[in-house]
Parts: C-alpha cells; structure tokens; sequence
C-alpha cells in the first residue's frame, strides 16, 4: 500500500445523522486495500466491514486518486467520510484520528550497485524522490533538506525515475516497494528504516464523533482477538504478504514451466534408471571397498603425521632431482644459500651432499654454519632416489661447548699462574733475604772501607773511589730489594686472582685498592697509554669480593686498551662517594660503540672482536658478577667519541 503521511480530513457531517460510511481508498496494494475481479478487499476494507457491522453502519467503498483523497478529506462537503492513512509516530495531528490500526516504516531505495544509505547524512547533494503529500513529506516538511528533493505523484513513478538515473533514491513505504521491487529487478533496499509510522484512520474535524465510535468498535476488535486474527490472514506471522493477483499469475507460469520440466525429466529418468540399476550392485561393493582402504589410509596418514609433529627438527624430503616432496622446515632455504658451510669452512653443495648419500647409502651428519649461527644437517637415504634431511640450529649448543673449553682453559691458567707464582716466590724471598743482608753488610764494612782508603790513597773498587762505591752499592741494595718487593706484590695479586672464590661472606672491600691492584696486573698492558687515576681519600668501602672485582676492573681496563690507539690513548679511572653510594668510573676516547653493540654489550658470547680472539664472556661475567655485588654498571659511549663506564654499589655500613 502507498503511505502517506498527512493526517486527513473528513467530513463535517455528524455521525449519528448517518446510515452509512464512506470509506475512500486508492491502492491496489495487497494486503491492505486492493481489487481482485472488481471487488475491492484487503486488511483495512474488511476492517472497516467489521467496524460498521459494530457500529450498525453500511460500509461505502468508494476508490478515488491519491491526491483527490486528500482534497475530498479537507472538504467537509465532500462524498468521503473517512480514509486510512500513515503518519509519522510521536508528531502531532490537527485531524480527528482513530487509534493505530498497524505499525510501517519508509526506508530508501537505490539501484543494485549503488552505495548504502547509513543515515540521513548519505543523502547530501542526491536527487531523492519523494512522493507529494505523503507519509514522507509530511515527515520532512519543517526539516532542514540538504538534498535535492524531486516531489513525485506515486512511489512507482519515483521507482521509473530511479531506473532511467533521473533520481538518485527513493525514499519510499515498505508496503508499497514490497509489490514494486519484483517489477523493478535493478532496485533494491539500501538502508534500514529512517522513518517511522503507523496506520490510521482519519477523518475531517467536524466528525469526531464518528471517530470516536470507529475507535471503540476498533477496540473491540482487538480485545475480542479478531482483530488479530485480520492481522494474520492478511500479513501472515513472521511473514511478509505480497501481491496476490501478480503472484497467482507468476505461480501459474511457473508452474506450467515445472510440469514441462518434470515430463522431460520423468522420461529421461526412466531411460537411465535401468542403466544405473545395473551398476548400483558393482558401485556399492566398490565403495565399500574403498572405504575400507581409505580408513586404513587415513589412520595411517594420521599416525604419519603424528610423528613428524612431534620431530624438534625440520624435516624435508628430497628426490635424486632436488625436488621438495614434502617439507615442514622454513628454513630450508639455507641448503641453497652459498652463505652455508661446513664448520671448517669447506663449501657446502647440496646436490654433492645428496648424490654422495644415495650412491654410498649412508647417512651424512654434519655441523654447519651460516653467517653468525651454527647448524647441524643430517642427510639419511630412505629409497634408492629419496634421502630425508633434518636441518636443526646448534647456535646455542656451539656456544656453550665453546664457553665450557674456554673455562676449561681458564681454569688451566688459573692453576698453571697459581704454580708459577709459587715458584717465583720462592726466587723472590732469597733476593729479598739476601739483599737485607748485603745492605747491612755496606753499613759494617764502610769504616773498614775507609780506613782501608787512607793506607792505600789509590785504591778503588769497581772502577770507583771507595766511597762513590759504598754509595752505589747501598742504592743498588735498596733498588733490588724494592724490585723484589715489587715482583712478590704482583705475583700475590696473581695468585689471589686465579684462586677460586671461596668466600661464604663478602668483606669489606675498598675500591681503591681494587684499582689499584687492577692497575698493577694490567701494567703491561697499560704502558703504551696514558693513564690517569682519580682516587677520593674517604676510602671507598663497600660489601663484597676483593677478587672478583678486581676481575670485574681488568676486564674494564682492558677493554678500554683494546678500543684505544697505542701512544694516543687516554684512560681516566676515577673513586667517589655520592650520598650513599660508592662509585668507580672507568672511561676511554677510544673508538666507541653503535647503539646495536650497545644493546647486546652483555649478551654472552656477544663480541666485536671474533677475529682477535675475543669470546664475548668478559662483560657477560663483569655484569653478573656487579649484580651479585647488589651494583649497576651504566655503559656510555657513541662512535668515535670514546666509552665511560660508572660502577655504582651501596656503601659498606661502618
């Protein structure tokens, strides 16, 4: 049915004075009001019947225009009493009115492949068809229009635009597009509802009391249940009705075109049905048969893959021709990379690999290294043309078998320094002995010397007079003896270092003297550069192991020489006691480093320096050892601009 939305007039006439009703219509739209063989039905024609059954009243159907309904109901002369009608809900109406009879919306309407309209905004600057004094019109008379507004004397006329791109959408009641879209393929719903409505009927101000007996008959209706019973014949439940008279004729059509179908295919049918009645037997046997085999294959498939699932490695089949059968690895890209060798840097070809395994049948294992990682292959022959490979990463493994003969040697050297220093000792304590008795000699012999020089004026020792050669050989005395001192001072502090640590409680410990223990152990290393020391005189002292920082210093120290240029270098060591923390600060105008060495300096085997020997242990284990020690190591440094290093530990409670 086409909405509309004013709310109408009717006639002026009082009701009582009336035997009949005028009821005005001008849809053919089913359900609502319609005419089928010249005789005019629907839900709102059969309403109005039972209305004036309850009222006593002769119902007059009279069918008129649209727009001719809308003059006649604002006439109150005029040949119509009453009409129904949509108006928006919640909007006032100045003409008499019944209750809702039945609940619609208008929604929009656009071709099949036009974009959706979410809301009113969507429809800035379009051409919209609106039909004249209806449902929607009246809703958007007093609204601001930001489009482009066609007014038009009937939804279908606004479909035909839309169809021939005269119109952009349609703004139209559902009842009404539910019978025009079947005749207009190419439109389609574009949105959900964007007004809503409700059914009524209406009549001109002077006849509100006939309005007043429509609705109490209306009432009625609905407490009886035959109104919902009119609701359900003519809008079925939880369905839609459509035209009845245009689908009868299409049911029709369709059905005749069914029947020819169905005799075309009743007699193909009964020619191939003997046919497959012979086969059917053979057919069902088959394929019990291949059910079998394919439950066995399944199982099997499934057992298959349970196990490759549970394989740490990759795994990938091969033929004689490289082919891949079947892989589960990412990376076996590798095998192809000319980046991928044998750990003893002998090129790695995969064809050679795998013709070597299929011509001997043996298996190859082999570790691997590609860039800065280590892998390890297994080749295995699994047919006379098929070999399976396992590429598994070994990166880890490698490092720490690496890590462990790198311990394994350091604790060689420990011991090894350990025995070395015990048998410098030993030389050391007789020069120092012996000296202490040489220079106490000098003192006794001196008078002799002299009363000696006095018999004989020419007598010299050692090319010199004899008091020039008590003199020299009194500084020579203290000289050695200060070098013996000297040398058993480092080779204690050797010693101390490659001890084990054995320590249950940590001690006080003043970093001061870790530097400068640090300093004479490194004194080899230091000599080519210029080294600076700033040591605070409020002693240092902090909680932990004398031992293992002085390990935690060398480390430092060193790193410092190996960043500097011999002759140029310059290395600041510096103690001070901030608040309540002590702090040691080691710093270089060496080369510096990036922000990605800076990140992974700590790392365990991380190192720059691969080439030369380096293990990238040195400040892995300063860092674990400073954090045992409850400190923090802040690390500085930028290319070209050198590195400073600050140790900060809580100081050592007095």
């Amino acid at each position: 049915m086409k909405l509309i939305f004013f709310v109408l007039f009717l006639f002026t006439l009082p009701v009582l004075a009336q035997d009949s009703i005028v009821f005005g219509v001008h849809s053919n739209t089913a359900p609502l009001e319609w005419r089928n063989n010249g005789v005019d039905q629907g839900f709102n024609v059969e309403l109005m019947d039972r209305i004036g059954q309850l009222t006593n009243t002769r119902i007059i159907v009279r069918r008129k225009s649209f727009q001719q309904l809308l003059t006649d109901v604002h006439n109150p002369n005029s040949d119509i009493d009453v009409i129904a009608v949509v108006s928006p809900v919640n909007m006032d109406r100045k003409l008499a009115q019944s209750d809702p009879i039945y609940a619609t919306h208008a929604k929009a309407y656009t071709l099949q492949d036009e974009a959706l309209i979410n809301n009113w905004a969507d429809l800035v600057g379009k051409r919209v068809a609106i039909k004249k004094g209806a449902f929607v019109d009246v809703f958007i008379s007093d609204k601001l229009q930001k489009f482009e507004r066609v007014d038009v004397d009937l939804y279908e006329t606004g479909f035909q635009l839309l169809i021939k791109n005269q119109v952009d959408v349609v703004i139209a009641e559902s009842f009404v597009a539910r019978r025009l879209m079947p005749m207009y393929p190419s439109v389609r719903s574009s949105s959900d509802a964007l007004i809503y409505g409700a059914f009524n009927f209406v009549a001109n101000g002077s006849k509100s009391e006939l309005m007043y007996q429509i609705n109490e008959a209306l009432r009625q209706l609905k407490l009886s249940g035959e109104y919902d019973q009119l609701v359900n014949k003519w809008f079925g439940t939880g369905r839609e009705k459509v035209d009845l008279t245009f689908t009868e004729k299409r049911l029709f059509a369709l059905a005749i075109v069914v029947a020819i179908i169905s005799a075309a295919g009743l007699i193909y049918t009964g020619f191939i049905s003997a046919s497959l009645r012979r086969h059917a037997k053979a057919l069902d046997a088959e394929l019990i048969q291949r059910k079998l085999i394919e439950a066995e294959i399944s199982e099997l498939s499934q057992q298959f893959q349970s196990v490759l699932d549970g394989i740490p490695n990759g795994v990938t089949i091969v033929n004689q021709a490289l082919q891949h059968l079947w892989s589960n690895d990412n990376n076996i890209y590798l095998l192809d990379s000319d980046e991928f060798y044998y750990i003893d840097n002998d090129a790695f070809v995969l064809k050679t690999a795998v013709m070597d395994v299929l011509l001997n049948q043996k298996s190859l294992i082999a570790d691997m290294r590609y860039q800065q990682q280590f892998w390890q292959l297994q080749i295995h022959p699994i047919a006379q043309d098929q070999v399976v490979m396992l590429l598994e990463e070994s990166t880890e493994q490698h490092r720490l078998r690496q890590a462990n003969e790198e311990s394994s040697r350091l604790a060689s050297l420990g011991e090894l320094s350990a025995g070395i220093a015990h048998e410098i000792n030993n030389p050391t304590g007789l020069i120092v002995h012996a000296v202490s008795l040489f220079s106490a000699a000098m003192k006794d012999l001196a008078p002799a010397a002299m009363h000696y020089q006095k018999q004989n004026p020419f007598w010299l020792i050692a090319g010199l007079l004899p008091n020039n050669a008590i003199e020299e050989l009194q500084y020579s005395c203290n000289s050695i003896e200060e070098g013996a001192k000297r040398i058993s001072r480092i080779v204690n502090d050797l010693k101390r270092y490659a001890m084990p640590h054995i320590a249950d409680e940590y001690t006080q410990v003043c970093l001061n003297d870790v530097v400068q223990v640090a300093l004479r152990l490194t004194a080899n290393q230091t000599k080519f550069y210029q080294v600076i020391t700033q040591l605070t005189e409020q002693h240092p002292c902090i909680n932990g192991d004398a031992q293992q920082l002085q390990q935690v210093l060398i480390n430092l120290i060193q790193n410092a020489c190996n960043a500097c240029t011999e002759q140029q270098g310059i290395i600041e060591i510096e103690t001070r006691i901030q608040n309540t923390t002590a702090i040691l600060s080691i710093c270089d105008n060496g080369c510096g480093m990036d922000s990605a060495t800076l990140k992974r300096i700590t790392e365990p085997f991380f190192t720059t320096r691969r080439h030369e020997g380096g293990s990238g242990l040195g400040l892995s284990v300063c860092s674990k050892i400073i954090k045992e020690h409850q400190g923090e190591m802040q690390i500085l440094s930028s290319v070209g601009n050198g590195t400073r290093i600050h140790l900060t530990f809580a100081l050592a409670k007095e």
